[in-house]
C-alpha cells in the first residue's frame, strides 16, 4: 500500500512539473505576440532567454516519466497517463520553439517600416492560445469532452492561416517593396497555425489518457469520434 501511495505521489509530481512547463510555453507565446504587436524587441530577448529553461524542463519531465515506467508496473490508465505526459511535454516544448520562431521574425521586421498588413495576427494568436489553454484545462480536469472541443477549433485556425497566406501573397505581387514585412508576417501566421496543431495533439493525448481511444489521424467524422467517447 505504501508503495502504491508513493507511486501516485510521483504521478502528481509529474503532473505538476508538466503544468510548470505549460505555463512557461504559454508565457513564451504571449510574449512573442506582444513583441509583434508593440514591435518591442526587448520582449523578443525575453523569449530567447526562456528557451534553455524550457528545453531543460522538457528533459527533466521525460526523465521523471521514464523512471516511473522503468521502476513501476502502472495500471492501464496510469500507463496511458505517463505516455500522454511524454507526448504533451514534447508538444509544449515545440510551442516554445514556435514562440522563438515568431520572436526571430519580429526582430527581422524591426529593420523595416511598421506598416499595416492584411492579416490579423493578434486574432489568430488569440485563437491558437485559447486552444492551448483549453487543451491544458482538459488535461488538468481529465475532461475528454473539453479536449474534444479543442479539435473543433483547429479548422478555424487553419482557415485563418490560409486566408493570411492568400492576402499576403497578393500583397507581395502588388507591392514587391513590402515583401520582407509580408514574408515575416506570413511565417508568423504559419507558426501560430503550428501552435494550434500542438494544442490539437495535446487534446488528442488527453482523450487517449482518459478514454483509452486514439483519435490521432482519425478519418471518421467528428460525430463518430464523439460516439466512441
Amino acid at each position: 500500500m505504501a508503495l502504491r501511495i508513493n507511486f501516485h505521489q510521483r504521478l502528481d509530481d509529474l503532473k505538476e512539473r508538466l503544468l510548470v512547463m505549460a505555463g512557461m510555453a504559454e508565457q513564451a507565446i504571449q510574449r512573442s505576440i506582444e513583441a509583434y504587436t508593440t514591435r518591442d524587441l526587448s520582449i523578443c530577448e525575453l523569449v530567447f532567454r526562456s528557451e534553455p529553461a524550457i528545453n531543460k524542463l522538457e528533459r527533466e519531465i521525460d526523465q521523471m516519466a521514464l523512471d516511473l515506467l522503468a521502476m513501476e508496473q502502472p495500471m492501464a490508465i496510469d500507463l496511458r497517463f505517463i505516455l500522454s505526459v511524454i507526448r504533451i511535454n514534447a508538444d509544449l516544448e515545440r510551442v516554445g520553439d514556435q514562440a522563438v520562431n515568431i520572436a526571430v521574425r519580429v526582430r527581422e521586421m524591426g529593420a523595416f517600416a511598421n506598416i499595416d498588413l492584411p492579416v490579423d495576427i493578434p486574432r489568430l494568436a488569440s485563437l491558437a492560445a485559447a486552444m492551448v489553454r483549453k487543451a491544458l484545462q482538459a488535461f488538468i480536469e481529465a475532461d475528454a469532452e473539453l479536449a474534444r472541443s479543442v479539435l473543433m477549433l483547429d479548422d478555424q485556425v487553419d482557415d485563418m492561416n490560409n486566408s493570411a497566406f492568400y492576402s499576403l501573397s497578393s500583397l507581395i505581387k502588388e507591392r514587391p517593396e513590402l515583401t520582407p514585412q509580408s514574408l515575416n508576417a506570413l511565417i508568423i501566421a504559419r507558426n501560430l497555425e503550428r501552435v494550434g496543431d500542438h494544442a490539437t495533439n495535446i487534446a488528442e493525448d488527453v482523450i487517449f489518457w482518459v478514454r483509452g481511444f486514439d483519435v490521432r489521424h482519425n478519418s471518421r467524422p467528428a460525430e463518430a469520434v464523439t460516439d466512441s467517447l
